[in-house]
């Protein structure tokens, strides 16, 4: 049994922060490629950003120069510090990590159940 869950995310104010966390938990045994998904109303869910096993990322244009992500292995937990946000940063946010499950060989994607963030005045 392997639960992925966000949090974080809230109303925010246009050129303002928030930090979302991703905490894998359960019967986990490694976890490889943690990545950070948005979609917002009407429009297709996108990458955000991509963090691998040895802490090399990469983001979506839209998010360069505003926005982290990083890792923390012993927690098992992957975090998106997002600064300077904007209205068009309004979307659902969620995590996929892909997990292998302690005592089963081959790993697979897991999802988190997305967490809410709205940048309005």
């Amino acid at each position: 049994q392997v639960q992925v869950v966000e949090s974080g995310g809230g109303l925010v104010q246009p050129g303002g922060s928030l930090r979302l966390s991703c905490a894998a938990s359960g019967t986990v045994f490694s976890i490889n490629a943690m990545n950070w998904y948005r979609q917002a109303p009407g429009k297709q869910r996108e990458l955000v950003a991509t963090i691998t096993t040895s802490s090399s990322t990469n983001y979506a244009d839209s998010v360069k120069g505003r926005f982290t992500i990083s890792r923390d292995n012993a927690k098992n937990t992957v975090y998106l510090q997002m600064n300077s946000l904007k209205p068009e940063d309004t979307a659902v946010y969620y995590c996929k990590a892909h997990i292998r499950v302690l005592g089963l060989r081959d790993g697979q994607d897991y999802w988190g159940q997305g967490t809410q963030v709205t940048v309005s005045s």
